[in-house]
């Protein structure tokens, strides 16, 4: 490996799983198959009905890094995220959902970067595919960096791109799963000051879902307003935020789609 290895630091990699028994072998191997080796994947299951939960214990049963635990009853993806943060023994943590993958050098890649910019907040782009796994021809390209003020008019940080010190989840959580809570989260903390840094590279494979939450446009739309309310923004403006983000996001998936 890279200079890193004089300092290598434990990832503690975050997955909720609900119900996703077609895709969330694909997830784990592609936690398994990074070239950065210092991880522990913490899987939690909420209220699976299908299997789910059989899959999850053969993996973990041939890889001790995979640590699973099981709901007493469902509690939603914010609920659950917090569990898996406050089961992390890393300084670093990384979200991954079920049905996403990786590169196979997002983790090295990002901890380089760490490594020689000093970020702790870092993100990176991502390339897209169906539910079948078929590729879309666009991929979504991020800015080096983002503050508040940039972010604020559109969400260019997904979720399970994300690498972050587990320091920032000492006094914020994620809340509320009628809202886009991971851009809430992601807002708040650079409300404090830091900055995230992103990857230009389609580092993140993620996969359009009817059933996600952003395959419903109006939904999502109104989860956003909940976003900009939430952290405290007036009602008009979060009118003219909102206006902002649904333009961009038009934008966003024109490219993708190839439109």
């Amino acid at each position: 490996m890279s200079d890193i290895n004089k300092r290598e630091k434990l990832i503690s990699i975050i997955m909720p799983a609900y119900n996703c028994e077609k895709f969330i072998e694909e997830a784990v191997t592609s936690v398994i198959e990074q070239t950065y080796k210092l991880w522990e994947l913490i899987v939690i299951d909420d209220g699976s009905r299908d299997s789910t939960v059989r899959i999850l214990k053969e993996l973990a049963n041939k890889d001790d890094r995979i640590r699973f635990y099981i709901n007493e009853e469902n509690q939603g993806v914010s609920a659950t995220r917090n569990r898996g943060i406050s089961l992390a023994n890393g300084d670093w943590i990384a979200f991954l959902d079920s049905d996403d993958m990786w590169e196979e050098t997002k983790l090295q890649k990002q901890m380089e970067h760490a490594f020689k910019t000093a970020a702790e907040f870092l993100f990176t782009g991502s390339s897209y595919i169906n539910e079948e796994g078929e590729y879309y021809q666009g991929i979504f390209e991020v800015p080096n960096q983002v503050t508040y003020k940039i972010l604020r008019t559109h969400n260019v940080v997904s979720c399970s791109s994300v690498l972050i010190k587990k320091k920032f989840f000492e006094n914020i959580k994620m809340e509320k799963d009628d809202m886009h809570e991971d851009y809430a989260v992601w807002l708040r903390i650079l409300k404090t000051g830091v900055s995230a840094y992103g990857i230009n590279e389609p580092l993140l494979i993620y996969r359009i879902s009817r059933n996600s939450k952003s395959g419903n446009k109006v939904k999502t739309i109104k989860m956003t307003y909940k976003v900009y309310r939430f952290i405290g923004i007036g009602p008009i403006s979060s009118v003219y935020f909102m206006c902002r983000h649904i333009i961009g996001s038009v934008k966003k998936y024109r490219k993708i789609k190839g439109l």
